[in-house]
């Protein structure tokens, strides 16, 4: 059995924030205890709530249980005392999977997304002695007073940059373009803002075709619309795409098959899980560390060092990077993102996180 609507002004508060330092402090809770010390079995209970797409997007809810597994294979928590829950494809019953695992118990319970926010702002005070952490949250925002959520967010735009440059270097026709899932959330507007700068820091002059799926959270799991979107950009004059749209994105790479030409992934290395005859067309993917991100969560409750608050992951705390599995991504293309990184994180270059008007 596979377990597992935003208000415009709460996205519109991540958007500020999301960019905030790390904010809070310890929570009181602690969440039933355990410790991880060396030798010693961690008892700390972990239960994940996926969003729509589940396990086996090849995109960012396989990013997050690659967290939960690197934690389960170091040691860090045992099996028995793991639950993952994946959401209906409406993503209809998010808050009942949250509300299923803080009645269980759980000592730290992660939310994959942002769309668990406002349910995770009401409920966390029923739940005082656990603790809740949710990827690209926003909830301590919609709830001030709460004392045990971890908003995990990344700095999307400076990875995205990097891949701009990629796409504008690899381009032979000036045009590229950009896939996005659900429009008017301010995020995903992230990665459209990095990727249009990073690829006029190589060429001024180049067009950037634009194409989201949707209006709300089904736009991650439409693989049709995307390959359709993808298809037209193509057709247009784009030999680059890049999406950021999770599962929808799929479609992309149906799509540069049919055309022969580059797309660009997210999230994962998605050129490690494409077919054959798309894998020499995903010219790199952006790597938005959230294995990491969950598996610092859970570090930190084990270690009985849980922050409340807005954490951020960019590229100075590894958040983001590229990947270069693929040998078509050049060491001129690698070498230009690698400078434009140290760039970044030196303050030299800032990155927008909103697109140009």
């Amino acid at each position: 059995m596979r377990r597992l609507s935003i208000r415009p002004f709460a996205m519109a508060a991540m958007l500020a924030l999301t960019a905030a330092a790390c904010g809070g402090g310890d929570a009181p809770g602690g969440g039933g205890g355990g410790g991880g010390g060396e030798g010693e079995e961690s008892t700390i209970r972990v239960g994940m709530a996926l969003d729509v797409g589940g396990l086996n997007d090849k995109s960012f809810n396989d990013a997050a249980n690659a967290g939960l597994q690197r934690a389960l294979e170091e040691g860090l928590i045992s099996e028995e005392n793991t639950e993952l829950l994946e959401a209906n494809q409406t993503g209809s019953n998010r808050d009942d999977n949250m509300v299923n695992l803080a009645d269980q118990g759980f000592d730290l319970i992660l939310g994959i997304g942002f769309a668990f926010s406002e349910g995770v702002a009401e409920i966390a005070g029923d739940y005082p002695d656990q603790n809740f952490g949710i990827i690209d949250g926003f909830a301590t925002f919609v709830n001030e007073d709460a004392t045990n959520i971890a908003d995990l967010t990344f700095k999307e735009h400076e990875g995205s940059y990097l891949v701009g440059i990629a796409a504008a270097m690899a381009s032979e026709s000036g045009i590229i373009g950009f896939l996005g899932g659900q429009e008017g959330t301010g995020l995903i507007e992230k990665f459209q803002a990095g990727f249009e700068a990073g690829a006029r820091s190589v060429n001024p002059d180049i067009e950037v075709l634009v194409e989201y799926i949707g209006d709300s959270t089904q736009a991650f799991v439409n693989p049709t619309a995307g390959e359709e979107l993808s298809a037209s950009m193509y057709d247009d004059g784009a030999d680059v795409v890049y999406h950021a749209a999770g599962q929808s994105g799929l479609g992309l790479f149906k799509a540069a098959v049919e055309a022969d030409k580059l797309a660009i992934g997210v999230d994962s290395d998605q050129y490690l899980t494409a077919s054959p005859e798309e894998q020499p067309l995903i010219l790199t993917s952006m790597l938005k560390r959230v294995d990491s991100a969950v598996y610092e969560a859970i570090r930190q409750a084990v270690d009985g060092e849980f922050t409340a608050g807005f954490q951020v992951f960019g590229l100075a705390e590894e958040g983001v990077g590229y990947s270069d599995s693929n040998p078509a991504l050049t060491d001129d293309m690698k070498a230009a993102m690698d400078t434009a990184a140290e760039q970044i994180v030196s303050g030299e270059i800032t990155v927008p996180e909103e697109p140009e008007a």
